[in-house]
């Protein structure tokens, strides 16, 4: 398979997870990016909050559409959200690869054992 379709395909998977989730398609993204595109981890970390971000804001548009939207409960979390991406965002360059990896992975289990607890 060409390089195009696999970045398509993983384009597709996250779109799918965070359309139907509402967020979360860079637990899917992140494995596809390094280990089915080839793209080194760092950079991988970096590019999906690019491709996310536009996958939320249509996600959140469609909710909104269909009513199924909520702002004024959701701005709490959005200020939160905010501060908390300005801190990770410098953070990020100084936390090595190795423990952007398991921090990720452990915030995977973590969402994992709630869901299925």
């Amino acid at each position: 398979m060409n390089d195009m379709w696999k970045r398509r395909l993983t384009g597709l998977a996250g779109g799918a997870v965070n359309g139907c989730f509402g967020g979360g398609g860079g637990m899917v993204l992140i494995p596809l990016l390094t280990r089915w595109c080839g793209v080194e981890e760092r950079l991988a970390f970096a590019n999906c909050v690019a491709i996310v971000l536009p996958l939320c804001v249509l996600s959140a548009l469609i909710y909104a559409f269909r009513g199924a939207l909520d702002l004024s409960a959701a701005w709490p979390y959005l200020l939160g959200g905010l501060a908390g991406g300005l801190i990770g965002g410098k953070l990020f360059g100084k936390v090595s690869v190795v423990w952007l990896r398991r921090i990720f992975a452990a915030f995977l289990l973590y969402g994992a054992a709630r869901y299925l607890l």
